[in-house]
């Protein structure tokens, strides 16, 4: 290189220095500063941003910036912006904003590939709300009460078949009967009858096509994506075959599938099988592994607390003696201090960890410390029912299993207002299967209280956090002995 060319190139790096200073000058005293008042970010690398922390465990970031930024604050992961709204009262314009606002559609369409084109998140909000009401019609309590009895009937067959003792993994045992359940109540008498081995192979392959990985990149070319994939093509094929069948037979069936194959968009057009092939799918995933893992949970619990297995013990025999052994939509209704147990189980461990919404429009957020925050248009916005039901200030000793706290007089699920307690979500999104899960777990913990002893062999068991929808992590061996529970004893 010759001196003017040595020259040549200092002038073109002094060039593009002075340009670059001169434009951070301009940016600082001539464009006037955007005034608002954004919330605190949280520490991440160059480009990736908090992407391994939050593939390590949301759970796990939020512990620790929550003590550090308070209940508003933003994630970056690449050119996205999480931003977490934490506690009710910052969380209700999460729950209650509608569709235009703050949307579900963009940031689930990793469940797309699992449920299938043409429903749930991959239709506009009307079509969606439509759908939605199609679920709400096959959950009426017409239709609860004729489920409730397929589900006591499935708890006495599977339950029929232990011995008079023995040892049992609780985790399996349950996973197994609620799909049986959900099976016979959801997908119909056909699949239950004849094809459940199938069906329950292949739900088992969507389902591990589910990963964290997904949330990011659901098409990616992996193996559990392929998998996921064909065995949605195999589904498809199985239920428009029984649709076909049902229909050529003129054969009317009281389970979810029916209600679907029935069920007609306003503008007279009924539903094709696809779409009802979607629903189905949609329906097992939210049920399924919600009442699971709940039941678990509820177990572990009961084993390990006396005091309140004894009490909804109490409450058995006290139903028993009203009632006499008839289980059905109406006694489970009566059954409070189970629902206490069962409810406080699904506060310390809701399977769907984060709750995701996009926003649409910048709207703004006042902390209970009386901080502003204006969340910009563009952001993901989440909050976290793990995390939020386990905050102190609206708990009391949120570690603690307490059932109680539900009870007349405390209440403590109201204590900050309706957002309190999010294990069902809440607002215009919230879990339109509710009434069914705690239907479905009380019918299976009625057969067990009223006819086994239960002692709990393992320690009590972990959080699984690798799993899509959080669960209940190894074994959980139990100790059964065969009773009758009378109302004398």
């Amino acid at each position: 290189m010759d001196v003017f060319d040595g020259n040549k190139f200092l002038n073109t790096v002094l060039l593009l220095v002075t340009t670059i200073i001169v434009a951070k000058l301009i940016s600082a005293f001539i464009i006037p500063k955007s005034k608002k008042r954004l919330p605190p970010i949280v520490k991440g690398w160059p480009i990736i941003g908090g992407l391994y922390r939050f593939l390590k465990g949301p759970i796990f970031m939020l512990r620790q910036e929550y003590p550090k930024l308070g209940g508003v604050f933003t994630l970056k992961i690449f050119h996205k912006n999480i931003t977490f709204l934490i506690g009710p009262e910052v969380s209700a314009h999460f729950f209650k904003a509608p569709e235009s606002d703050l949307s579900q559609q963009e940031v689930y369409q990793f469940n797309v590939p699992t449920f299938g084109p043409g429903v749930v998140f991959d239709v506009d909000y009307s079509v969606r709300q439509e759908q939605f009401r199609f679920f709400t019609e096959a959950l009426r309590v017409n239709k609860l009460k004729s489920y409730v009895n397929q589900m006591v009937t499935e708890a006495e067959d599977y339950f029929s078949k232990w011995g008079s003792s023995g040892e049992v993994d609780l985790k399996y045992e349950l996973e197994h009967l609620i799909i049986l359940t959900a099976s016979r109540c959801l997908l119909g008498r056909e699949v239950r009858d004849k094809l459940f081995d199938d069906v329950s192979a292949l739900f088992h392959d969507l389902d591990n096509g589910m990963l964290p990985i997904s949330v990011l990149f659901p098409y990616l070319p992996i193996p559990a994506h392929k998998r996921r994939d064909e065995a949605r093509k195999k589904l498809a094929s199985i239920f428009a075959s029984i649709i076909s069948s049902r229909k050529s037979a003129d054969n009317s069936e009281d389970d979810m599938l029916q209600c679907f194959i029935d069920s007609k968009y306003k503008d007279g057009r009924p539903t094709t099988e696809a779409e009802v092939t979607g629903l189905l799918i949609a329906a097992l995933f939210a049920g399924q592994h919600t009442s699971s893992i709940t039941s678990t949970w509820t177990g572990a619990y009961l084993m390990c607390n006396k005091q309140y297995l004894s009490a909804v013990v109490e409450e058995q025999k006290n139903l028993m003696e009203k009632h006499g052994d008839r289980v059905d939509h109406d006694v489970l209704a009566e059954m409070d201090v189970l629902y206490r147990c069962i409810k406080e189980a699904l506060r310390l461990h809701p399977p769907l960890i984060m709750l995701l919404r996009s926003s649409h429009s910048d709207f703004s957020v006042t902390t209970r410390e009386g901080k502003e925050y204006d969340i910009p248009k563009g952001h993901i916005v989440a909050t976290s029912p793990a995390f939020a039901n386990r905050l102190p200030h609206i708990f009391n000793d949120p570690d603690r299993y307490d059932p109680d706290r539900y009870a007349v007089g405390r209440e403590e699920d109201k204590a900050a207002g309706a957002f309190s307690y999010i294990s069902f979500g809440g607002g215009r999104h919230g879990c339109l299967g509710e009434p069914f899960a705690y239907l479905q777990i009380k019918a299976i913990w009625t057969h067990l209280l009223r006819n086994f002893e239960l002692e709990l062999l393992s320690p009590f068991p972990e959080i699984d956090w690798n799993a899509m929808v959080v669960g209940v992590k190894g074994k959980v061996m139990v100790r059964y002995k065969r009773r009758q529970l009378s109302v004398d004893q």
